[in-house]
């Protein structure tokens, strides 16, 4: 058995395969790397097929019907061997030096009795256009060096939150908490980080910069034209997230701690691409979407409410959305976001 199981989902993904996979390459001792190609029309499932040829038993393509990001993570938890499982996106890459302090880490917990549940390292912006890489760390929440609990879990910043990329989670764990993601869904990375966080009972940050996200491309995901031409589909996921049964007396403090801070930057940021549309039935819909959360879970709705970020972006009125849209448009500026 491989230690750990990366799952590449691709589609469309000609121009930039090469790069994700031959980063992973470094590690093919003691890694197995699923390519799922989605249905692409271009040579994405060629490309994928020459890999497997030339590293048999390190990368294995899967080629099946389009069904969207989701389902390429659900085709990939289903065929790993791997005791641990990463994604790691068709035009992203990693940085071979610390993949390989990953699996040597991963070595040791996958024969611990029980192993570590969840491995979280670092991820890096890579923006096009920036000569400066934001890195995203967590040294300010999670102790280094030791596996930890969700008692020893600090508070996260506002602007900070725990991403797919970020995170190495144990193959089982996905499995046993029975996570299917919606397929022709996109932002559903957001559900593969909140669901399996309930059954995580320990935890380990390696504090490397590992994943390398690239953004700043016009037709990707999370362009900010692009999210709001997809509004429906993040109100989805929001909706998803805001289901998801969890219970004050059932999980750690910690754990619900965060989890509340997760659906929060969730809610902004669905509630501000509402109010960057500039249309008034989405302005509408922005309203109607937190007196539905009032409705179904007062006591979420009461926490999320009080919060600075919520409050600011929330802000009533004409002048309100001005300052709301100022206060955004300076958080993209400061994060680098797309």
């Amino acid at each position: 058995m491989k230690t750990l199981s990366v799952v590449v989902p691709a589609y469309q993904a000609e121009g930039w395969l090469e790069r994700c996979v031959d980063s992973l390459l470094v590690g093919a001792d003691d890694l197995e790397i699923l390519i799922v190609d989605d249905g692409s029309r271009d040579a994405t499932g060629a490309i994928a097929d020459l890999y497997q040829a030339a590293h048999p038993g390190i990368v294995r393509a899967i080629h099946k019907p389009n069904g969207g990001h989701g389902s390429t993570i659900n085709v990939g938890i289903d065929e790993a061997t791997g005791t641990y499982l990463k994604v790691v996106d068709s035009d992203d890459w990693v940085d071979p030096e610390a993949l390989l302090t990953l699996l040597h880490t991963l070595r040791g917990f996958a024969a611990d009795e029980p192993p570590v549940d969840l491995v979280i390292s670092n991820f890096v912006y890579e923006k096009v256009g920036r000569r400066h890489k934001r890195a995203v760390r967590y040294r300010n929440v999670l102790p280094r060096g030791r596996v930890i609990g969700w008692e020893d879990v600090g508070r996260f910043r506002a602007s900070q939150y725990l991403m797919m990329h970020s995170l190495v989670y144990r193959t089982q764990v996905l499995r046993e908490c029975g996570l299917r993601l919606p397929e022709h869904t996109f932002y559903v990375d957001n559900l593969y980080v909140y669901e399996p966080l309930q059954h995580v009972q320990s935890l380990y940050y390696l504090d490397v910069d590992l994943y390398r996200y690239f953004i700043g491309r016009p037709d990707q995901s999370v362009n900010e034209a692009v999210m709001i031409k997809r509004i429906d589909q993040q109100l989805k996921v929001n909706k998803l997230l805001v289901d998801v049964e969890v219970s004050p007396y059932e999980v750690p403090p910690a754990l619900y701690r965060y989890l509340l801070h997760h659906l929060r930057i969730v809610c902004v940021i669905s509630s501000t691409m509402l109010l960057r549309s500039g249309r008034d039935e989405d302005f509408a819909r922005r309203v109607q979407m937190w007196k539905e959360l009032r409705y179904d879970d007062p006591v979420v709705y009461r926490h999320l409410r009080r919060s600075a970020i919520v409050q600011l972006m929330t802000l009533p009125g004409r002048p309100g959305r001005t300052v709301s849209q100022a206060a955004y448009r300076s958080a993209c500026w400061a994060l680098q976001l797309n």
